[in-house]
């Protein structure tokens, strides 16, 4: 959460999620949900929005930290009604430990969690009959942000304690091999007020040509190419924020040159634009999150899928920036915020049709809904928060 070490981040907030610990009870005996896709998002009306809706309850998982107090025992399961949000919690997929960071694989069977301790791992289940498949290390100390590679073959992962990143392959039934890849980032020195590097992100760029690693503690965003036979990494290139920006998410608009950083440190976001052809990034002015001077952290920031408007969620002052975006991307314009219900919005998701907004709200233990205005992009909230044990992530499909 800081810039004091990575320990803080599983323990910060775990005293208040004792309440809700009931709301998932501790099986994984109830039906799994469906796992259909979705229709894919696009640019549109709110009617057209309306009619790609799905219909009926649809899957949730929940990310926690197990290890802490009032925590939970696993994956949370739960499904949500895509029309007006609501939450209804199912059960627990137990046998994965802290696992505070969730992804999808593209086809949809396979889910994955990063196991947030000390030995880090990444740990694969089968979401057909919620089976583990099996944990993997990834080499490094806490990791707490991962993705799967476009083409469904490697598994990306980022260890925040060690300051690296790995690589592991995936296997056709969505199990993991052995780490394929790892790099730790030795280099530039760490920034201001930071003891190390802190790896808080990997992604892959929108034209699957490049991988990109955000870290807090080197004020960084590094390029590396993945070799997609052998799963190794070669660094391309490295784009430095200002000094104690302390860079932790990093989302690409849909016309993929240009990009949008969230900065823990100084509660900033900046504009990055990036080249295709190099990987190269660079990384714009910072500017406000609309948050006022107070202490805040800003998490994760989102954009629409028809790259009209991006969301931030503030953990400090427990809101979600809305911002328009313009110029084909290049131009983030405040619009305001909008308190968002919990405490400490770790993280935040949009349903597959972009209609809803869902954030974990890791110190209230809850998980809050927004329905998303196409037009305009403005939030208004769908009902009560959700009860969920240290809710870190929320992965609506």
């Amino acid at each position: 959460m800081d810039s004091g070490g990575w320990s803080r981040r599983r323990f910060v907030g775990a005293l208040a999620g004792g309440a809700a610990a009931a709301a998932l009870p501790a099986c994984d005996n109830a039906p799994a949900p469906a796992t259909t896709p979705a229709p894919e998002p696009e640019a549109g009306t709110s009617a057209s929005r309306e009619a790609r809706r799905p219909s009926g309850p649809r899957p949730l998982y929940l990310g926690t930290y197990t290890s802490v107090e009032g925590g939970g025992k696993g994956i949370g399961l739960a499904t949500y009604d895509a029309a007006t949000g609501r939450i209804t919690g199912s059960g627990t997929i137990t046998g994965v430990g802290d696992p505070s960071y969730l992804a999808l694989h593209p086809d949809r069977r396979t889910l994955y969690a990063v196991d947030e301790r000390d030995d880090g791992a990444v740990t694969a289940v089968r979401l057909a009959d919620r089976k583990v498949l099996g944990s993997r290390g990834t080499g490094g100390a806490a990791p707490c942000h991962l993705s799967v590679h476009p083409g469904g073959r490697w598994l990306l992962s980022a260890n925040y304690g060690s300051g690296s990143v790995a690589v592991h392959p995936i296997d056709a039934s969505g199990a993991l091999g052995e780490r394929t890849g790892l790099v730790r980032h030795t280099g530039p020195p760490p920034g201001p007020g930071q003891e190390g590097p802190h790896a808080h992100q990997f992604v892959t760029s929108p034209d699957g040509g490049h991988v990109l690693a955000v870290d807090l503690g080197t004020d960084t965003v590094y390029t590396y190419r993945l070799d997609d036979k052998a799963g190794t990494l070669t660094e391309v290139a490295q784009a430095r924020t200002r000094p104690g920006a302390g860079p932790r998410h990093l989302t690409f608009h849909p016309g993929g040159r240009y990009a949008y950083l969230a900065n823990e440190v100084d509660n900033t976001v900046a504009v990055c634009s990036y080249d295709p052809a190099s990987g190269r990034v660079e990384v714009g002015a910072a500017q406000s999150t609309g948050t006022g001077s107070g202490t805040n952290y800003p998490a994760q920031i989102l954009v629409t899928a028809d790259g009209r408007h991006a969301f931030l969620a503030n953990r400090g002052h427990n809101s979600l920036t809305r911002y328009a975006v313009e110029a084909d991307g290049a131009r983030l314009r405040l619009l305001g915020t909008v308190p968002v219900g919990g405490d400490f919005p770790r993280q935040i998701a949009f349903s597959p049709d972009g209609t809803l907004l869902f954030a974990a709200n890791q110190k209230s233990s809850t998980v809050t809904v927004f329905h998303v205005d196409g037009a305009d992009g403005a939030l208004r909230r769908a009902g009560e928060a959700f009860p969920s044990p240290v809710a870190v992530c929320a992965l609506p499909l």
